[in-house]
């Protein structure tokens, strides 16, 4: 098995910044994807940003210019420098990753439980 834990999340003002760290541990043979997504209340999951283990990105257009997602490969880690927040930014931030572990041949999702990132004055 293997689980992703976050950290990072909290409360700051419009305009600020934070960043969320996520890491991968157990079972792990391999981690393919990694990303972050979010869900505001009464509102469905989405997602937010996402990078390959080659390094490629995508991001939700609402974030690009401001969200920054990086990870490095060799500590299981994916992280989400969020600049310039905005009110409509608060939400719940989840960490997900696309990964096999030594105790199976194929690959499905995991994800973290969660960090609160809320952005108000």
């Amino acid at each position: 098995q293997a689980q992703l834990v976050e950290s990072g999340g909290g409360l700051v003002q419009p305009g600020g910044s934070l960043r969320l760290s996520c890491v991968a541990s157990g079972n792990i043979f391999r981690i393919n994807d990694m990303g972050w997504y979010r869900q505001a209340p009464g509102k469905e999951r989405e997602l937010v940003a996402a990078i390959t283990s080659g390094g490629s990105t995508n991001y939700a257009d609402s974030v690009k210019g401001r969200f920054t997602i990086s990870r490095d490969n060799a500590k299981n880690t994916v992280s989400l420098q969020m600049n310039s927040l905005k009110p409509e930014d608060t939400a719940v931030y989840y960490c997900n990753a696309l990964l096999r572990t030594w105790s199976t041949t194929t690959y499905r999702d995991y994800w973290g439980q969660g960090t609160q990132v809320t952005v108000s004055s």
